[in-house]
């Protein structure tokens, strides 16, 4: 069981990184590790040409860690992604609660952000009823078999983040 984990899911442009970014900024102020993991189904590069990094990874190095006193990065070259399990396990055991940003087809609990203007579907209930939907956080009324958030209001989102995700573990696995 992957304990204190939710990932926030929905369709592309509908505003999951608004909601995270101010979600986060409310747990932080309560006084909680937040750990973030960002799906990207696209190529991405944080390693920038001419930089040393970059020299070391060209060169060959299949695994390449900058640290400094505040920070570090890893990249690390694989076939395919690790398993969202193994991430969390591997990197985020010093956090209180880990959010994530897509992961749409992983067995994670849910959290759907909805937009009335960008779809009239949900992704979690509709063809597909998944099972570790928790809530949606949207701009309109919906009957659903799970809390309705207001995707206006962050610190109602952190707050059940914080009783459902957090103090008690996930409800659904």
């Amino acid at each position: 069981m992957i304990s204190k984990t939710v990932s926030f899911v929905a369709k592309s442009g509908t505003g999951k990184t608004t909601l995270l970014e101010k979600v986060i900024a409310e747990l932080k102020s309560r006084g909680y590790r937040v750990g973030v993991i960002k799906h990207d189904a696209h190529r991405f590069d944080i390693d920038h040409p001419g930089k040393d990094s970059h020299r070391l990874t060209i060169a060959g190095a299949d695994t390449m860690l900058i640290s400094s006193p505040e920070k570090l990065a890893v990249v690390k070259k694989h076939a395919e992604s690790p398993p969202i399990e193994e991430l969390i396990a591997t990197y985020f055991s010093d956090v209180d609660v880990v959010l994530t940003e897509g992961f749409k087809r992983s067995g994670l609990p849910k959290i759907e952000v909805h937009r009335r203007e960008r779809s009239a579907t949900l992704l979690c209930r509709g063809e597909l009823n998944d099972p570790g939907l928790l809530a949606v956080a949207s701009d309109e009324a919906l009957e659903l078999d799970v809390p309705v958030l207001d995707i206006n209001d962050p610190v109602q989102v952190a707050d059940f983040v914080e009783k459902v995700v957090v103090n008690t573990g996930t409800s659904r696995q």
